[in-house]
């Protein structure tokens, strides 16, 4: 049974999830993508996947636990495939097809509606620290994964004791604990790296900050945006003082 999100998870991926598609749609589209990628990696760290993932125009290709669709819009626009989003809230699912034109299905990871062996490649991005039964998520990814096919993976890996206060809902692996987790899905490593989360554009912090801005202007009263804000702000402390490290994978359905 997949258990449901508490609020500080439904808040982060749900309800801010609309907001930033509404946010975005003021500003326009070109703060889509930068918009999108918040909390699912860099530029660089986004090429570097994209990259290991070796893919063609026609390869098949999901997002697993997309957001609102920003990775796989830029997928889309950088190597010319359409990938499929699974996401559990319906405001993120909403998100991205809305700004993206992205197909994309409200889904957990570890229930994926999909038939076994439905993909060439697939990335996960920032999720397995968000799922309690990790292994059943990566059971899912290899499942539908064709015997060879490649997924890309962002995970924020502990490599130290975490001090409080810690945000709410997340489970953070420790890399011998996910290299563990990966080998009994089926999922061999073929490299590893670190994402630097602050290399990407100039523009795209700009707008991002904007698109933060807007949301800001519109629900700063809300306090689902001060919970947000907080959620956001323990993860980048933990990530800032270097007890949480974001671990990028290449790995292969064997």
């Amino acid at each position: 049974m997949v258990e449901l999100p508490d609020e500080a998870m439904e808040v982060e991926f749900d309800t801010v999830a609309d907001w930033t598609e509404r946010a975005v749609r003021t500003l326009g589209p070109e703060y889509a993508i930068p918009a999108g990628c918040r909390g699912s990696g860099s530029e660089g760290a986004l090429r570097w996947l994209a990259d290991g993932l070796e893919l063609s125009a026609g390869s098949r290709v999901l997002d697993d636990g997309a957001g609102v669709g920003g990775p796989a819009g830029w997928l889309a626009t950088e190597r010319g495939v359409r990938p499929v989003c699974a996401e559990p809230m319906i405001g993120a699912v909403r998100a991205a097809h809305r700004l993206f034109g992205l197909s994309a299905v409200v889904a957990p990871a570890q229930e994926l509606p999909f038939r076994d062996a439905s993909f060439d490649a697939a990335w996960c991005l920032g999720v397995l620290c968000t799922i309690p039964d990790k292994a059943a998520a990566l059971a899912e990814l290899r499942r539908v994964l064709v015997p060879g096919g490649r997924a890309g993976l962002l995970v924020f890996v502990a490599v130290r004791p975490l001090p409080p206060p810690l945000p709410e809902g997340n489970e953070f692996p420790s890399v011998e604990e996910l290299t563990g987790l990966l080998a009994g899905a089926g999922l061999e490593v073929d490299r590893t790296g670190e994402a630097d989360l602050s290399d990407s554009p100039p523009e795209w912090t700009a707008r991002a900050a904007e698109v933060d801005a807007e949301i800001e202007r519109r629900h700063g009263h809300d306090e689902r945006w001060s919970l947000a804000e907080e959620q956001s702000g323990r993860v980048g402390r933990l990530l800032s003082d270097g007890a949480l490290v974001p671990w990028l994978g290449i790995v292969t359905a064997v």
